[in-house]
């Protein structure tokens, strides 16, 4: 028996290892040069040697890269999975946790800061750096993979929003009446003072634009990297307490008191889109980041979603509690939050689902909101008594674009970085709901184009007719104005100039006429000169 079950081993191990040429040989086509160079016909030896050593590199190259994604980068994210009877939303973080690997179990832990809450959240767009704002004057930057904490200040003034602004090097803080800028060492930089009453804060990394919203609804924008206030927009809708942007246009949301959801740009003074989405106020507001779906929370109890493509709902779902934090990941988990809840759930948006992914209760504390972390599976929850994490397998994005957001950033990179941001800076005008829109062509009716066309024509026409009759108007003049007529009569009058001796001679004999005019005479022919010869005499003289 043994034998057997080891035979089976070798064949099953063999399989394995078969299948997985295979799927190798399917990735390296993708990263071929194209059909290797036939050297059997090449008579120069070192030339063909060469080539093979080419084409072997190249191959090699191809093999590593086909490996490297098959292991490195999977097309598909792990979740949880039940068996039998069980349910997802069941598990506990505790046994999460008990079966992650230690590096992913490190990253749940618990900042007990009761005196000092409730926190908002914010991560850069690496994931690298945490931005937590207290209530009650806290704030701080940490490295929280690591717990490193970099800055921490205690300003003494109500902090009712904090947000990184392009990197971790600075972060606005809205606090009591103004938004201050601090930097990464906690030293306050600069003071808004346009920004008054701010409640919500957010920043367009692509814009360079810090958008601001509060009391009596106005909307602002500053441009970061010149100062200047872009736009400002009064909504005419109230004190608004909601604002989230939408990643992949850069049109801000705001949610407000009568139940609307407005989208705003700043190049329009008025609302571009306004969506009676609820029946009381709007609590939360979250888009995805492909731009096809919005979520909305309000304090009738439902959680909408909607197409923002058509603008219109496509599902909605009941919460116990009106929600009051939504967000969605990169891989598009919706989470939901209310009370002392955590809701996770799993392909909510293209269509309705019956339970939840995850279910997660915190230990003490009231929640103010949450946000997941970019290109990890963990969810960051700010509450009444501190800062809480859980993991959300499946959640993050695994591939990263280093020249967008890199979690491995070192300082010379990150200046590297910072500068190709500003030279790439999009203007205000770009922002729009459709952006492909930029990059297309507005083509003119057939008609149009046929008149603009014969308009041309008739145009160049007559200019073609105008030049005809000025040309033929001109009189012309055959050889009598050619350069060497024009120097060669320049030259006898520098020489006539030069003989005032000769011509006053000739006056005195009576050639010239005293008036300085020349006049030409005849010469006197004697009389015994035959007619023949007449025409070796001058007619006249000079």
């Amino acid at each position: 028996m043994a034998e057997v079950e080891d035979i089976e081993r070798a064949e099953n191990v063999s399989k394995k290892r078969r299948r997985g040429e295979s799927e190798t040989a399917q990735r390296m086509a993708k990263f071929k040069r194209g059909a290797a160079v036939a050297t059997r016909a090449i008579a120069d030896k070192k030339l063909k040697g060469q080539l093979r050593h080419s084409e072997k590199l190249a191959a090699e190259a191809a093999y590593k890269a086909a490996k490297a994604e098959q292991w490195l980068l999977p097309e598909e994210g792990g979740t949880l999975e039940a068996e039998g009877l069980e349910r997802t939303w069941r598990f506990s973080q505790e046994e999460i946790v008990k079966e992650a690997e230690t590096g992913a179990a490190q990253k749940v832990f618990d900042l007990d800061l009761p005196e000092l809450g409730p926190y908002n959240l914010g991560f850069t767009r690496s994931g690298r750096h945490m931005l937590l704002g207290g209530r009650k004057g806290h704030l701080a930057i940490m490295e929280w993979q690591q717990r490193h904490l970099v800055c921490e200040v205690q300003v003494r003034e109500t902090v009712r929003d904090a947000t990184f602004l392009h990197n971790e090097q600075f972060f606005a803080a809205a606090q009591k009446k103004y938004v201050y800028i601090y930097d990464k060492r906690g030293l306050e930089v600069h003071c808004l003072k346009e920004h008054t009453g701010v409640r919500r804060l957010n920043f367009l990394p692509y814009h360079f634009l810090l958008a601001s919203i509060g009391e009596g609804g106005v909307l602002r924008y500053q441009d970061m990297s010149t100062g200047q206030i872009i736009a400002q927009h009064r909504t005419k809708m109230g004190t608004c307490d909601t604002m989230r942007q939408n990643p992949w246009n850069g049109v801000m949301q705001l949610g407000h008191s009568n139940g609307i959801v407005s989208m705003w740009t700043p190049n329009v003074t008025t609302a571009v889109v306004k969506m009676l989405c609820h029946r009381g106020p709007v609590r939360a507001v979250a888009t995805d980041a492909q731009g096809q779906h919005m979520v909305t929370a309000g304090a009738d109890g439902q959680v909408k979603v909607w197409d923002v493509r058509k603008l219109q709902p496509m599902h909605s779902y009941f919460s116990r509690a009106p929600a009051e934090s939504l967000d969605i990941s990169q891989r598009g988990l919706l989470a939901v939050g209310y009370g002392r809840n955590v809701q996770v759930w799993k392909d909510a948006l293209a269509q309705k689902q019956e339970s939840p992914y995850m279910c997660h209760t915190l230990a003490s504390g009231v929640l103010r909101n949450f946000h997941f972390c970019p290109y990890e599976d963990v969810l960051a929850v700010g509450h009444s008594g501190g800062v809480s994490t859980m993991l959300v397998p499946g959640a993050g994005e695994p591939h990263y674009d280093s020249r967008v957001a890199d979690p491995f950033q070192g300082r010379k990179a990150r200046r590297e970085q910072e500068v190709a941001h500003l030279m790439d800076k999009l203007q205000p005008d770009m922002i729009v709901l459709d952006p492909s829109t930029i990059a297309q062509v507005r083509k003119e009716p057939k008609d149009v184009a046929e008149e603009r066309k014969a308009e041309a024509a008739a145009a160049n026409a007559a200019r073609r007719k105008e030049q005809e009759d000025k040309n033929e108007s001109k009189k012309r003049m055959k050889g009598k104005n050619k350069p060497s007529r024009r120097q060669k009569k320049k030259q006898n009058n520098i020489i006539e100039a030069g003989k005032p001796e000769l011509r006053q001679r000739m006056r005195e004999q009576g050639v010239l006429s005293g008036g300085g005019a020349e006049k030409k005479q005849p010469a006197a022919i004697p009389e015994d000169v035959p007619r023949a010869l007449h025409r070796f005499y001058k007619k006249g003289v000079q």
